[in-house]
């Protein structure tokens, strides 16, 4: 099959990284800016909290109809084209979402936004494993730690503090210069080698794979609705058909990767390495997405907090990972993933059993603290294992390996929003469906318990290991 490179001067990969890292962080920002928003928007757009609430799940529904896409996206054209294509999206959506006279546009500029920023994730780790060797690809990845992990926890308190100053239109009149400005950077300054290649795409897949992970992601967002009493269908019907449709998917990429046209290459599996990282990243997520869920129930339902407040009590942690990022590299750079990930994993566990034990009366202070203790054992994992997991691949499957675990680390935070906010629904005493201690309490317990397995499959994850070019993979029967 025929390749084509880039033949342009190539950019410093500092500029390159950091024009992916501020574009990423910005487009990231917008997953969560809307959570705070919603009790506006009911009034303002007159609809109900059911009907907004898809403002955040289109934007996550989206997202998980096309990262799948990006393994091909990213052999089909260059960076640059990706980029361009990626941010001219993002811009368009905010731009839609900013003069959006009602519901239906919002939600549209909303999707738009959102297929624009499933792309940006995969693209910027990619770049990073092209660009990066070996031995420095630790800290480096650590900035895309910056990327996962401040961004939606500062989205809210932005959020807050906007809508305590300005309309909630100024979400994205203040988003839209900087996307516009990144554009234009990028556009002119982003030249990274590369091959491409005339791979067809495979339109059967893209169907199939649109109903797999848009119906998990879907059944599992709305589990807690049902437990209210509140979802107009059963979410075991999505999930079902998610279920299926996934089966069927892997089926043919199975049977399409012999002919290396599959739309997702199922390959890095075959890895040892990147397995139990995929693994131990579900984990990790599921733990970090249902503590970003039951806090804000937890403060604002439990302890009387108002979202402002919420906001603020969740932003040291979302800092404190996003400082620890390139400093976790380093040590990952020097000392390879286990000497992290052992004791992030047990830090984690730590951190969601200490949540057990907050109460009614607990102070804002010991939140803020214990979540702390939560976010660092997690940031001792993220970096490690995302490097670690890319790592163990050959070149050739670094745009199919970053695809994978953007997409199950979606689906890991939808599961995990779903299980939490499902045990704290059944489990509240309070009169009305109402979120008591007693039901964040059991939710917490469940995340703790669930913690521990992550303890047991770090013990798997392997010591410091040679350079890319001399490993071989380990095949999984």
């Amino acid at each position: 099959m025929s390749t084509s490179a880039t033949k342009r001067p190539t950019t410093a990969p500092g500029v390159v990284i950091a024009l992916l890292v501020g574009s990423a962080f910005v487009m990231i920002l917008n997953e969560t800016i809307m959570s705070v928003a919603l009790p506006v928007l009911i009034v303002d757009l007159q609809v109900s909290a059911s009907t907004a609430q898809w403002l955040t799940s289109g934007f996550l529904l989206t997202m998980a109809v096309v990262i799948p896409i990006t393994g091909y996206l990213l052999q089909r054209f260059t960076p640059l084209q990706v980029y361009v294509a990626s941010m001219t999206l993002f811009s368009l959506g905010t731009l839609v979402a900013a003069l959006a006279p009602g519901f239906a546009v919002l939600l549209a500029g909303r999707v738009v936004q959102a297929s624009g920023t499933a792309v940006m994730i995969p693209l910027l780790m990619t770049t990073v494993m092209r660009l990066v060797p070996p031995e420095r690809r630790g800290r480096t990845m650590g900035t895309i730690t910056i990327v996962i992990a401040v961004a939606p926890a500062v989205g809210p308190t932005i959020s807050g503090l906007v809508l305590s100053l300005l309309s909630w239109r100024w979400m994205f009149w203040i988003v839209l210069p900087i996307a516009l400005a990144a554009l234009a950077v990028g556009a002119t300054r982003l030249r990274v080698p590369s091959e491409t290649r005339p791979v067809p795409l495979d339109l059967l897949s893209v169907a199939v794979s649109a109903v797999a992970f848009s119906g998990l992601v879907y059944g599992l967002s709305t589990v807690g609705e049902a437990a209210r009493g509140e979802a107009a269908v059963s979410p075991w019907l999505p999930v079902a058909i998610g279920s299926v449709a996934l089966v069927a998917l892997v089926a043919r990429q199975l049977r399409l990767q012999r002919e290396d046209r599959a739309l997702l290459d199922l390959r890095p599996f075959t890895h040892r390495p990147f397995v139990v990282s995929v693994l131990l990243v579900s984990l990790s997520f599921m733990a970090l997405f249902g503590a970003l869920i039951l806090l804000p129930l937890y403060l604002q339902n439990v302890l009387g907090a108002d979202p402002f407040t919420t906001g603020l009590v969740v932003l040291p942690g979302g800092l404190a990972m996003g400082l620890l990022g390139p400093v976790v590299g380093r040590l990952f750079d020097r000392f390879g993933a286990r000497p992290l990930v052992v004791p992030g994993a047990v830090v984690m566990s730590a951190g969601l059993w200490l949540f057990t034990a907050l109460g009614e009366g607990s102070p804002l202070w010991t939140v803020i603290v214990v979540h702390v203790v939560l976010v660092v054992g997690v940031s001792f994992m993220v970096t490690p294992l995302m490097t670690e997991a890319l790592g163990s691949l050959p070149p050739a499957l670094y745009s199919h390996g970053s695809a994978i675990l953007t997409t199950l680390q979606q689906v890991a935070g939808a599961a995990g929003t779903a299980l939490f906010v499902t045990v704290t629904t059944l489990a509240s005493l309070a009169p009305g469906g109402a979120i008591d201690a007693t039901g964040t309490r059991a939710a917490f317990t469940v995340a703790a318990v669930l913690s521990l397995a992550a303890v047991g499959v770090s013990l798997l994850v392997r010591g410091r290991t040679a350079p890319d070019s001399e490993q071989s993979p380990v095949k999984v029967q």
